[in-house]
């Protein structure tokens, strides 16, 4: 994490101790200390230690290697979809899909000084982006920052009070930073999913609670393949909230998806849809059953 600066540093260096000294309830998590998906770990595990990890891979891998028991994992976004390579981490990790959580992205305004004096405003692009309009409209310049938490970070750091950070309310707390306005977004429905990645699956959800499957496939290179793999679906009414395909190791040849349905392999209904898919493509692949948070409805 020596890319971030001196003031995440030191927080980072202390929640990592605190993550060794009890792995097994560590929670990984991609980002400087303040990110958004420290925030998810907060709202999902509060008494758990939370480890920082520069990259999504490095997240992935304490898990793997036994530094952190879980990790949590944006894996898309009201506004932007799919968080990119995710699709590709994920079936290969290993691990197992347990729970999702949404996250309400809320971003703040923050800086050492005093609103008024700020110039410019340090941010990861995708904030800069959602923020947009409304600092266009307060005259402030934005400036692209690799990371939102990290950005504030280099704010309480520097202490100009011209330049300022957007983050989240964590990040400001963190590291000191006044806020001076929350909700500076220019929509209003910014959220964020996340799952909850371990390496052994949890049982599966109770008959009568409502639980989604997270898997991926390869079709045949044949017409109609994925309309056939799809088929089995479709005839015993089970619901496919998402379906999206990605390209492989440079080949054009055949594409993988990666698909979410409402339901358990314990279902006979699923049960028989996951058969035809089997028998119409190369391979399947079951990433995780867990409880669905928020219900897919049109």
């Amino acid at each position: 994490m020596s890319s971030y600066p001196p003031r995440a540093e030191t927080i980072v260096a202390t929640m990592t101790a605190a993550a060794a000294a009890d792995p097994g309830a560590a929670v990984a998590f991609q980002g400087a200390p303040g990110a958004y998906s420290h925030q998810a770990v907060r709202e999902l595990f509060p008494d758990a230690p939370a480890l920082p990890c520069a990259s999504f891979e490095d997240a992935i891998e304490a898990v793997q290697t036994g530094r952190a028991g879980r990790a949590v994992i944006p894996i898309e976004n009201s506004l932007h979809g799919r968080v990119a390579d995710m699709h590709f981490l994920l079936p290969e990790s290993g691990l197992a899909i347990v729970a999702e959580h949404f996250v309400r992205v809320r971003h703040c305004l923050m800086g050492t000084g005093a609103v008024a004096d700020l110039r410019q405003v340090l941010s990861h692009p995708q904030a800069l982006g959602q923020t947009r309009l409304r600092m266009r409209a307060m005259g402030i310049e934005q400036v692209n920052y690799f990371d939102t938490a990290a950005a504030a970070a280099q704010v309480a750091g520097d202490g100009n009070p011209a330049v300022g950070a957007i983050a989240s309310r964590l990040a400001a707390e963190l590291y000191g930073l006044t806020v001076f306005a929350e909700g500076v977004e220019d929509a209003e429905h910014n959220t964020t999913r996340f799952v909850v990645l371990q390496t052994d699956a949890v049982p599966l959800p109770a008959p009568g609670v409502l639980a989604m499957t997270s898997l991926n496939f390869e079709v045949r290179n044949v017409p109609a393949a994925l309309f056939k793999s799809l088929g089995g679906f479709a005839t015993n009414g089970i619901n496919i909230t998402k379906l999206e395909s990605y390209i492989r190791d440079g080949s054009f040849a055949a594409a993988e998806f990666y698909a979410e349905i409402v339901g358990s392999p314990e279902q006979p209904a699923v049960q028989l849809a996951l058969e035809e898919l089997r028998f119409h493509t190369k391979w399947v692949r079951i990433i995780g059953t867990y409880p669905c948070v928020r219900e897919r409805t049109a």
